[in-house]
């Protein structure tokens, strides 16, 4: 059966990520055209915080799949699993759960790594105003939005692979092969 302990470590990480995501999007760097003492224009960014808020995220999440995939044996690594409708699901809910983590990851990732770049670049000339870039509303909420989707495909691969590995009788109880002492 599967462990209410584990799904409950496992779910408070995954709401510490998401709560962190949510605030990073809240914390977005925002840029701001100001003059020089020589009246060049440049960027004035506010605080960076989103940056690490991003990255924390990242980490928590890593720390959820690899708590899910090392109980589990990431699927492939333990013994057979039971022939039932559990072991189908779990396997579809394993890919799943790994497509959503990769696409919450990028997110972060993405986000964190563009949130931290802040254009350097001074109008010299004085004519054009440089570009202030600052990072696409909605990237750290779609990757919050993905932490949620891991977490409920992870958790729900967990009790299936559970069930799939507790039903019925061994994959391979009778005698599968023919002994080389008969001849």
């Amino acid at each position: 059966m599967a462990s209410s302990l584990l799904l409950a470590v496992v779910f408070v990480l995954d709401l510490v990520a998401f709560a962190l995501a949510v605030a990073a999007e809240q914390r977005r760097n925002t840029a701001s055209l100001n003059k020089d003492s020589a009246g060049r224009n440049y960027c004035q960014y506010d605080s960076d915080i989103a940056t690490g808020l991003g990255v924390g995220s990242l980490f928590i999440l890593v720390a959820s799949q690899v708590i899910i995939m090392v109980v589990t044996r990431c699927l492939r690594c333990g013994r057979a699993m039971r022939p039932s409708g559990s072991r189908s699901w779990s396997i579809c809910l394993f890919i799943t759960s790994w497509v959503t983590f990769i696409i919450a990851a990028s997110c972060l990732l993405a986000g964190s790594v563009r949130n931290a770049y802040h254009t350097k670049y001074r109008d010299l000339m004085g004519e054009r105003a440089p570009s202030c870039q600052t990072l696409r509303k909605g990237v750290f909420g779609a990757g919050a939005a993905f932490i949620v989707l891991t977490g409920i495909t992870s958790e729900l691969y967990y009790v299936s692979f559970s069930k799939a590995n507790n039903n019925g009788p061994p994959p391979y109880a009778r005698d599968t092969g023919v002994r080389m002492a008969n001849f």
